[in-house]
Protein backbone atom coordinates (compact mmCIF):
# COMPACT_ATOMS: atom_id res chain seq x y z
CA UNK A 1 0.00 0.00 0.00
CA UNK A 2 1.41 3.39 -1.21
CA UNK A 3 0.94 6.12 1.43
CA UNK A 4 2.12 9.23 2.78
CA UNK A 5 2.84 12.87 1.59
CA UNK A 6 4.92 13.74 -1.35
CA UNK A 7 6.69 16.96 -1.17
CA UNK A 8 8.07 19.61 -3.74
CA UNK A 9 11.86 19.45 -3.82
CA UNK A 10 13.70 21.97 -5.83
CA UNK A 11 15.55 20.06 -7.81
CA UNK A 12 18.38 21.45 -9.92
CA UNK A 13 19.41 20.26 -13.40
CA UNK A 14 17.37 19.29 -16.77
CA UNK A 15 15.37 16.81 -18.94
CA UNK A 16 17.65 15.31 -21.48
CA UNK A 17 17.04 16.97 -24.95
CA UNK A 18 15.83 13.02 -26.48
CA UNK A 19 13.46 12.95 -23.42
CA UNK A 20 12.16 16.46 -23.57
CA UNK A 21 11.76 15.68 -27.30
CA UNK A 22 9.44 12.98 -26.85
CA UNK A 23 7.32 15.20 -24.01
CA UNK A 24 6.47 17.47 -26.36
CA UNK A 25 5.39 14.99 -28.58
CA UNK A 26 3.09 13.11 -26.30
CA UNK A 27 1.78 15.76 -24.50
CA UNK A 28 0.37 18.03 -27.65
CA UNK A 29 -0.96 14.85 -29.01
CA UNK A 30 -2.66 14.17 -25.55
CA UNK A 31 -3.78 17.83 -25.63
CA UNK A 32 -5.09 17.77 -29.41
CA UNK A 33 -7.19 14.49 -28.52
CA UNK A 34 -8.76 16.75 -25.61
CA UNK A 35 -9.07 20.17 -27.58
CA UNK A 36 -10.88 17.70 -30.37
CA UNK A 37 -13.16 15.51 -27.93
CA UNK A 38 -14.25 18.34 -25.44
CA UNK A 39 -13.27 21.66 -26.46
CA UNK A 40 -10.76 24.18 -25.79
CA UNK A 41 -12.23 25.37 -22.71
CA UNK A 42 -12.39 21.98 -21.31
CA UNK A 43 -8.51 22.05 -21.48
CA UNK A 44 -8.13 25.01 -19.68
CA UNK A 45 -10.23 23.86 -16.74
CA UNK A 46 -8.16 20.61 -17.24
CA UNK A 47 -4.76 22.06 -16.99
CA UNK A 48 -6.05 24.17 -14.13
CA UNK A 49 -6.64 21.25 -11.91
CA UNK A 50 -3.52 20.05 -9.77
CA UNK A 51 -5.22 16.08 -9.98
CA UNK A 52 -5.39 16.10 -14.18
CA UNK A 53 -2.11 18.50 -14.42
CA UNK A 54 0.12 15.83 -12.06
CA UNK A 55 -1.06 13.30 -14.12
CA UNK A 56 -0.20 14.62 -17.22
CA UNK A 57 3.30 15.25 -15.69
CA UNK A 58 3.84 11.96 -14.42
CA UNK A 59 2.07 10.22 -17.91
CA UNK A 60 5.17 12.43 -20.15
CA UNK A 61 7.83 10.80 -18.04
CA UNK A 62 8.58 13.41 -14.95
CA UNK A 63 9.10 12.29 -11.30
CA UNK A 64 5.87 12.63 -9.30
CA UNK A 65 7.25 14.96 -6.49
CA UNK A 66 9.53 16.97 -8.10
CA UNK A 67 9.40 20.88 -9.05
CA UNK A 68 10.10 20.64 -12.41
CA UNK A 69 6.91 18.58 -13.34
CA UNK A 70 5.71 21.92 -13.81
CA UNK A 71 8.45 24.14 -15.58
CA UNK A 72 9.07 21.20 -18.06
CA UNK A 73 5.54 20.23 -19.15
CA UNK A 74 4.62 23.86 -19.69
CA UNK A 75 7.60 23.81 -21.82
CA UNK A 76 6.72 21.02 -23.56
CA UNK A 77 3.37 22.17 -23.65
CA UNK A 78 4.31 25.71 -25.24
CA UNK A 79 6.81 24.46 -27.86
CA UNK A 80 4.64 22.02 -28.97
CA UNK A 81 1.08 23.85 -29.26
CA UNK A 82 2.42 26.80 -30.23
CA UNK A 83 3.17 25.10 -33.59
CA UNK A 84 0.04 23.47 -33.92
CA UNK A 85 -3.25 25.24 -35.36
CA UNK A 86 -5.22 25.43 -32.28
CA UNK A 87 -7.21 27.77 -30.49
CA UNK A 88 -5.08 28.33 -27.59
CA UNK A 89 -1.11 29.25 -27.08
CA UNK A 90 1.23 29.02 -24.70
CA UNK A 91 2.97 32.01 -23.34
CA UNK A 92 5.24 33.00 -20.61
CA UNK A 93 7.69 30.26 -18.65
CA UNK A 94 10.37 30.08 -16.30
CA UNK A 95 12.96 32.96 -15.29
CA UNK A 96 13.29 35.93 -17.77
CA UNK A 97 10.92 34.01 -20.20
CA UNK A 98 8.00 34.86 -17.50
CA UNK A 99 8.94 38.50 -18.63
CA UNK A 100 8.10 38.24 -21.94
CA UNK A 101 4.74 37.40 -21.25
CA UNK A 102 3.11 41.05 -21.98
CA UNK A 103 4.92 40.81 -25.29
CA UNK A 104 4.03 37.61 -26.39
CA UNK A 105 -0.04 38.38 -25.08
CA UNK A 106 0.43 41.55 -27.83
CA UNK A 107 1.67 39.47 -30.80
CA UNK A 108 -1.08 36.50 -29.68
CA UNK A 109 -3.64 38.78 -29.65
CA UNK A 110 -3.06 40.38 -32.93
CA UNK A 111 -2.67 36.82 -34.56
CA UNK A 112 -6.60 35.93 -32.76
CA UNK A 113 -7.74 39.00 -34.10
CA UNK A 114 -9.08 40.41 -30.24
CA UNK A 115 -9.44 43.29 -29.86
CA UNK A 116 -6.88 46.57 -28.12
CA UNK A 117 -9.49 46.41 -25.08
CA UNK A 118 -9.39 42.40 -24.64
CA UNK A 119 -5.00 42.75 -25.11
CA UNK A 120 -4.92 44.98 -22.38
CA UNK A 121 -7.07 42.74 -20.31
CA UNK A 122 -4.94 39.63 -20.94
CA UNK A 123 -1.65 41.68 -19.90
CA UNK A 124 -3.33 43.02 -16.62
CA UNK A 125 -4.47 39.52 -16.02
CA UNK A 126 -1.00 38.27 -16.36
CA UNK A 127 0.17 40.80 -13.86
CA UNK A 128 -2.30 40.74 -11.02
CA UNK A 129 -2.30 36.86 -10.82
CA UNK A 130 2.36 37.39 -10.25
CA UNK A 131 0.93 40.24 -8.22
CA UNK A 132 -1.35 38.21 -6.05
CA UNK A 133 1.02 35.09 -5.32
CA UNK A 134 4.38 37.68 -4.95
CA UNK A 135 2.60 40.07 -2.18
CA UNK A 136 -1.10 38.78 -0.85
CA UNK A 137 -0.43 35.32 -0.13
CA UNK A 138 3.30 35.91 2.01
CA UNK A 139 4.15 32.11 2.52
CA UNK A 140 8.40 32.38 1.77
CA UNK A 141 7.56 31.49 -1.89
CA UNK A 142 8.70 34.17 -4.66
CA UNK A 143 7.62 33.28 -8.31
CA UNK A 144 9.64 32.42 -10.88
CA UNK A 145 8.17 30.77 -13.55
CA UNK A 146 4.72 32.17 -14.76
CA UNK A 147 2.47 30.36 -17.99
CA UNK A 148 0.02 31.78 -19.51
CA UNK A 149 -2.41 29.59 -21.81
CA UNK A 150 -4.91 32.05 -23.87
CA UNK A 151 -7.32 30.68 -26.21
CA UNK A 152 -8.88 32.31 -29.27
CA UNK A 153 -11.91 34.54 -27.56
CA UNK A 154 -10.01 35.63 -24.81
CA UNK A 155 -10.13 32.79 -22.00
CA UNK A 156 -7.36 31.76 -20.00
CA UNK A 157 -5.44 29.60 -17.48
CA UNK A 158 -2.35 30.29 -15.41
CA UNK A 159 0.11 27.90 -13.82
CA UNK A 160 2.79 29.52 -12.11
CA UNK A 161 5.55 28.72 -9.48
CA UNK A 162 6.95 30.00 -6.32
CA UNK A 163 9.95 28.90 -4.93
CA UNK A 164 11.38 29.21 -0.50
CA UNK A 165 14.94 29.12 -0.79
CA UNK A 166 15.00 28.23 3.14
CA UNK A 167 13.63 24.99 3.26
CA UNK A 168 13.86 24.28 -0.99
CA UNK A 169 10.68 23.40 -2.11
CA UNK A 170 8.23 24.97 -4.75
CA UNK A 171 4.47 25.87 -4.46
CA UNK A 172 2.24 25.77 -7.53
CA UNK A 173 -0.94 28.27 -8.41
CA UNK A 174 -3.36 27.49 -10.75
CA UNK A 175 -6.02 30.17 -12.32
CA UNK A 176 -8.83 29.62 -14.47
CA UNK A 177 -10.49 32.96 -15.81
CA UNK A 178 -14.21 31.60 -15.70
CA UNK A 179 -13.85 30.51 -12.04
CA UNK A 180 -13.47 33.62 -9.95
CA UNK A 181 -14.88 36.96 -9.66
CA UNK A 182 -11.94 39.22 -8.18
CA UNK A 183 -9.06 38.80 -8.22
CA UNK A 184 -8.57 39.61 -4.51
CA UNK A 185 -11.19 37.56 -2.87
CA UNK A 186 -10.42 33.60 -3.25
CA UNK A 187 -9.33 33.41 -6.41
CA UNK A 188 -7.32 30.72 -7.42
CA UNK A 189 -8.83 26.44 -8.67
CA UNK A 190 -6.03 24.97 -6.93
CA UNK A 191 -3.08 26.18 -4.65
CA UNK A 192 -0.58 23.28 -4.13
CA UNK A 193 1.99 22.29 -2.14
CA UNK A 194 3.70 22.27 1.54
CA UNK A 195 1.27 24.02 3.97
CA UNK A 196 3.26 26.38 6.16
CA UNK A 197 2.28 27.21 9.55
CA UNK A 198 1.97 31.05 9.52
CA UNK A 199 1.05 33.05 6.12
CA UNK A 200 -0.79 36.30 5.29
CA UNK A 201 -3.05 35.59 3.88
CA UNK A 202 -5.31 38.82 1.85
CA UNK A 203 -7.21 37.22 -0.52
CA UNK A 204 -9.43 35.31 1.90
CA UNK A 205 -12.71 35.53 2.88
CA UNK A 206 -11.79 36.15 6.17
CA UNK A 207 -9.51 39.33 5.28
CA UNK A 208 -12.24 41.16 3.41
CA UNK A 209 -12.19 43.92 6.77
CA UNK A 210 -8.61 44.17 6.76
CA UNK A 211 -8.54 44.85 2.65
CA UNK A 212 -11.51 47.59 3.13
CA UNK A 213 -9.95 49.04 5.88
CA UNK A 214 -6.41 48.86 4.04
CA UNK A 215 -8.14 51.16 1.75
CA UNK A 216 -9.20 53.00 3.95
CA UNK A 217 -5.88 53.98 5.44
CA UNK A 218 -4.64 55.34 2.34
CA UNK A 219 -7.13 57.11 1.36
CA UNK A 220 -7.10 59.17 4.98
CA UNK A 221 -4.07 61.85 5.71
CA UNK A 222 -1.14 58.78 5.70
CA UNK A 223 1.17 61.43 7.85
CA UNK A 224 -0.50 60.45 10.99
CA UNK A 225 0.67 56.63 10.59
CA UNK A 226 4.35 57.51 9.71
CA UNK A 227 5.11 57.22 13.15
CA UNK A 228 4.46 53.54 12.97
CA UNK A 229 7.84 53.36 10.73
CA UNK A 230 9.50 55.95 12.79
CA UNK A 231 11.50 53.17 14.78
CA UNK A 232 11.70 49.44 13.36
CA UNK A 233 10.61 48.26 16.22
CA UNK A 234 7.45 50.60 16.81
CA UNK A 235 4.62 48.60 14.73
CA UNK A 236 5.44 45.33 15.66
CA UNK A 237 6.05 45.61 19.73
CA UNK A 238 2.44 45.73 19.62
CA UNK A 239 1.91 42.78 17.22
CA UNK A 240 4.44 40.85 18.70
CA UNK A 241 6.04 40.36 15.26
CA UNK A 242 9.14 39.12 14.03
CA UNK A 243 11.59 41.43 14.21
CA UNK A 244 12.93 40.79 10.70
CA UNK A 245 9.52 41.89 9.24
CA UNK A 246 10.98 45.50 10.01
CA UNK A 247 10.01 47.94 7.12
CA UNK A 248 11.90 50.86 5.99
CA UNK A 249 11.08 54.77 5.17
CA UNK A 250 10.12 53.25 1.27
CA UNK A 251 7.10 51.70 2.62
CA UNK A 252 5.63 54.67 3.89
CA UNK A 253 6.81 56.69 1.01
CA UNK A 254 4.35 54.16 -1.03
CA UNK A 255 1.72 54.86 1.27
CA UNK A 256 1.96 58.65 -0.01
CA UNK A 257 1.87 57.86 -3.13
CA UNK A 258 -1.20 55.56 -2.78
CA UNK A 259 -2.73 58.28 -1.10
CA UNK A 260 -2.23 60.65 -4.11
CA UNK A 261 -3.80 58.01 -6.70
CA UNK A 262 -6.46 57.03 -4.61
CA UNK A 263 -7.53 53.91 -5.01
CA UNK A 264 -11.38 52.77 -5.29
CA UNK A 265 -11.08 49.29 -3.62
CA UNK A 266 -8.27 46.97 -2.90
CA UNK A 267 -7.97 45.60 -6.14
CA UNK A 268 -6.93 48.80 -7.37
CA UNK A 269 -4.89 49.36 -4.14
CA UNK A 270 -2.88 45.80 -5.10
CA UNK A 271 -2.36 46.49 -8.94
CA UNK A 272 -0.74 50.16 -8.28
CA UNK A 273 2.96 49.97 -9.53
CA UNK A 274 5.26 49.37 -6.92
CA UNK A 275 2.87 47.91 -4.35
CA UNK A 276 4.48 44.35 -2.87
CA UNK A 277 4.77 42.39 -0.11
CA UNK A 278 6.11 44.96 2.17
CA UNK A 279 3.27 47.49 1.29
CA UNK A 280 0.42 45.17 1.50
CA UNK A 281 2.12 43.55 4.88
CA UNK A 282 2.30 47.04 6.37
CA UNK A 283 -0.96 47.99 5.73
CA UNK A 284 -2.95 44.78 6.57
CA UNK A 285 -0.87 45.36 10.08
CA UNK A 286 -2.18 48.53 11.00
CA UNK A 287 -5.51 47.80 10.13
CA UNK A 288 -4.99 45.60 13.18
CA UNK A 289 -3.26 48.00 15.20
CA UNK A 290 -5.45 51.33 14.57
CA UNK A 291 -8.37 49.59 13.52
CA UNK A 292 -8.89 45.97 14.73
CA UNK A 293 -9.59 44.37 11.76
CA UNK A 294 -7.60 41.19 11.70
CA UNK A 295 -6.30 39.80 8.16
CA UNK A 296 -6.30 35.55 7.91
CA UNK A 297 -2.95 33.79 9.12
CA UNK A 298 -4.14 30.61 7.56
CA UNK A 299 -2.47 29.18 4.15
CA UNK A 300 -4.56 28.78 1.53
CA UNK A 301 -2.77 25.31 -0.03
CA UNK A 302 -5.68 23.58 -0.78
CA UNK A 303 -3.67 20.48 -2.06
CA UNK A 304 -0.36 18.53 -1.52
CA UNK A 305 1.25 16.89 -4.40
CA UNK A 306 -0.36 13.79 -3.75
CA UNK A 307 -3.96 12.31 -4.24
CA UNK A 308 -4.57 11.83 -0.42
CA UNK A 309 -3.19 8.61 1.72
CA UNK A 310 -5.03 5.53 3.46
CA UNK A 311 -4.34 7.10 6.62
CA UNK A 312 -6.22 10.38 6.00
CA UNK A 313 -2.96 12.06 5.79
CA UNK A 314 -2.40 14.63 4.33
CA UNK A 315 -6.43 13.98 3.67
CA UNK A 316 -8.53 10.99 2.65
CA UNK A 317 -7.54 9.94 -0.68
CA UNK A 318 -9.96 11.59 -3.35
CA UNK A 319 -10.99 8.51 -5.12
CA UNK A 320 -13.44 10.22 -7.63
CA UNK A 321 -10.73 12.50 -8.95
CA UNK A 322 -7.96 9.96 -8.77
CA UNK A 323 -10.07 7.87 -10.93
CA UNK A 324 -11.33 10.61 -13.02
CA UNK A 325 -7.72 11.54 -13.76
CA UNK A 326 -6.52 7.79 -14.62
CA UNK A 327 -9.63 7.45 -16.87
CA UNK A 328 -9.90 10.26 -18.61
CA UNK A 329 -5.80 9.61 -19.28
CA UNK A 330 -6.32 6.38 -20.61
CA UNK A 331 -8.71 7.32 -22.93
CA UNK A 332 -7.19 9.78 -24.46
CA UNK A 333 -3.70 8.25 -24.91
CA UNK A 334 -6.12 5.33 -26.94
CA UNK A 335 -6.68 8.03 -29.52
CA UNK A 336 -3.62 10.12 -29.17
CA UNK A 337 -1.69 10.55 -32.49
CA UNK A 338 1.49 8.87 -31.00
CA UNK A 339 3.91 6.17 -32.33
CA UNK A 340 2.97 2.16 -30.70
CA UNK A 341 6.03 2.33 -28.56
CA UNK A 342 5.50 5.90 -26.50
CA UNK A 343 1.94 4.77 -26.26
CA UNK A 344 2.45 1.90 -24.99
CA UNK A 345 5.38 3.08 -22.30
CA UNK A 346 3.04 5.85 -21.18
CA UNK A 347 -0.32 3.62 -20.33
CA UNK A 348 2.12 1.64 -18.57
CA UNK A 349 2.84 4.41 -16.34
CA UNK A 350 -0.86 4.89 -16.00
CA UNK A 351 -1.30 1.58 -15.24
CA UNK A 352 1.50 1.59 -12.35
CA UNK A 353 -0.51 4.66 -10.48
CA UNK A 354 -3.77 1.85 -10.38
CA UNK A 355 -1.48 -0.23 -8.06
Amino acid sequence: MRVGIAELPLHYGSVPAWLFKRMVKLSTSIVKIVIEEYGVDEFLKRISNPFWFQALSCCVGMDFHSSGTTTTLTGALKEGLNKESLAVKVLGGKGSSSRKTPEEIEKVGEEFGLSTRKIEELKYASKMVAKVDNSLIQAGYQIYHHSFFVTEDGKWAVVQQGMNVENKLARRYHWLSFSFNSFVVEPHSAIVGFKEEKVLNMVAKESEEARKASVDIVKEDVRKFKKYFSSPYSLYKFLKMPVEHTFDIKVYQKLLDLHEFDPKNYEELVAFEGVGPKTVRALALIAKLVYGKEASWIDPVKYTFAHGGKDRIPYPVDRRTYDESIRTLKEILEKAEIERKEKLEALKRLAELEL
